[in-house]
């Protein structure tokens, strides 16, 4: 991670951070006596981890020790267990982001597990501080994986405007500022393009180019994408290039004899390509030396494109003096 764990993280999260489980009910609609019940697994999952005891730090140093050096599973799931409720507490701070917060539990198990096989005991810090954070950075990728269908953060600056940017706005207009793009850029050691973008970002809702334009019309927003290789030049353009590049390959491929010639037609050009195997055991070769024969050949090809290219812009430069 690129931040290395605090000492002063909260170390573990008492029972009383979990709600007390409630005995199942009889659904009202049914008749008493009834087999079925209201079923919550979220209410089952969190009665479930209040039966894991926590560890003590001799405990959790101990465990740790025994599945650096021994790769003692047991030891692993006995960390891992024991915080699960350290896991409960990050996902509930992140909830609001994410309704189901069974899902973000579920993440940040996974990133609790990563934080097991990478920590290193001998380090002087308490394991659930160090869990903490690889707990959390996979809650929040979940979080920015599934806002919305199509992506609004990768980088991490993006990542930090995602969370940072309302709040930071609701800060500034506390203490009297207009929450300006150049503002909140020195605020949030950003720049200010990457502040409009994202407010651009989370302004405007996803939409699908199958979506129509408006109600009873047939157009669709698909249909108002320019094609830029609509107008006639272009397609005479794109005509003409593809024929002069199939021309280059036949002439290429003119000049090749025996293998070489089988691995150009029988792999790289056809249909159906024939596998190393195949073309090893028609000339008794390994799929290894097929496959050094297949990329020296790809390299010729590249090398006499290049040439060609190369020639044909030298004579028409020479037409045109």
């Amino acid at each position: 991670m690129a931040k290395e764990p605090e000492a002063g993280v909260p170390l573990a999260v008492e029972d009383e951070s979990l709600p007390a489980a409630e005995p199942q009910v009889e659904a009202e609609d049914e008749p008493r006596g009834s087999a079925l019940v209201r079923y919550d697994p979220l209410r089952h999952y969190l009665a479930e981890i209040r039966r894991y005891p926590l560890l003590s730090p001799q405990e959790e140093h101990d465990l740790a020790v025994r599945y650096r050096e021994y790769g003692d599973l047991e030891a692993a799931y006995r960390l891992v267990t024991s915080n699960l409720r350290l896991v409960v507490m990050i996902a509930r701070a992140h909830q609001r982001a994410m309704r189901n917060l069974l899902d973000l539990i579920q993440e940040g198990n996974i990133g609790l597990m990563e934080a097991v096989r990478k920590f290193d005991p001998y380090r002087g810090v308490r394991f659930p501080s160090y869990a903490v954070w690889w707990v959390r950075a996979y809650i929040i990728r979940y979080i920015m994986n599934n806002w919305r269908m199509v992506k609004i953060g990768t980088t991490q600056a993006q990542r930090k405007l995602f969370f940072r940017l309302q709040r930071e706005k609701d800060r500034l207009e506390a203490e009297g500022y207009s929450p300006e793009p150049k503002l909140l850029a020195q605020r949030l050691q950003v720049k200010v393009p990457e502040v409009v973008e994202m407010e651009q970002r989370l302004a405007a809702p996803d939409l699908s180019l199958d979506s129509p334009t408006d109600a009873g019309n047939e157009s669709t927003l698909h249909d108002f994408i320019p094609d830029k290789a609509a107008t006639p030049e272009g397609e005479v353009e794109s005509a003409q290039y593809r024929r002069l590049v199939a021309n280059k390959i036949a002439a290429f491929a003119s000049g090749l004899t025996g293998r070489e010639k089988d691995i150009f037609e029988q792999r790289m050009f056809a249909e159906e390509p024939l596998s190393l195997q195949e073309i090893g055991d028609k000339y008794g070769l390994s799929r290894e030396r097929v496959r050094q024969l297949e990329s020296r050949l790809k390299q010729k090809l590249k090398d006499y494109l290049l040439q060609e290219i190369k020639d044909l812009r030298e004579l028409e430069g020479g037409v045109l003096d």
